[in-house]
């Protein structure tokens, strides 16, 4: 079996509204789950190609920060 696993997260959570993505990355973060950190991974490339290069700048700039 094939299991495209970017384009099954994709799926889950296509239509959802803002507080229902929101729902799911806070539960992400705070369950701390090794296995929720490819979902997570998956919803950030989909920020990253949808920002313009100012707001990758600024996100950039906010995770070096967060990184020090």
């Amino acid at each position: 079996m094939n299991l495209n696993l970017r384009n099954a997260i994709i799926h889950n959570v296509s239509g959802n509204t803002k507080d229902e993505l929101k729902d799911t990355i806070v539960d992400a973060i705070q369950n701390g789950e090794e296995k929720m950190l490819p979902g997570l991974g998956v919803l950030f490339e989909v920020i990253w190609k949808n920002s313009s290069e100012q707001d990758q700048q600024e996100m950039l700039q906010t995770l070096e920060s967060g990184l020090k």
